[in-house]
């Protein structure tokens, strides 16, 4: 497999998909907060996020569907670089939950 294609192999397909949701978690200063955002992409396994708070690889975050509250706790797997003050966060499930998104998403 040539290395570009190793780097984009994914344990389940993603979907551009905007999902509108709450974070919750802890900034990198150890502060609570809570935040409107949406999503970029989704997966069974994660999602991509638009954060304008500061959140550290490895830190658990709950992201939470306003319209049923429905939650799913998920860990910072990768940090994006600041676009507007916001940076794109990717959130990885431990266990895949496609039943989380719309349609729900295959795993």
């Amino acid at each position: 497999m040539p290395p570009a294609a190793q780097l984009e192999r994914r344990r389940s397909p993603r979907r551009i998909l905007d999902v509108p949701l709450i974070v919750r978690g802890e900034s990198a200063e150890q502060q609570h907060f809570e935040e409107e955002t949406f999503t970029i992409s989704v997966s069974a396994h994660g999602a991509l996020v638009l954060l304008a708070a500061r959140v550290s690889l490895g830190q658990t975050i709950v992201l939470v569907k306003p319209e049923t509250q429905q939650a799913q706790e998920g860990r910072v797997s990768r940090l994006g670089s600041l676009h507007g003050g916001l940076a794109q966060v990717a959130v990885e499930f431990a266990q895949p939950v496609p039943e989380f998104w719309p349609d729900s998403v295959s795993a």
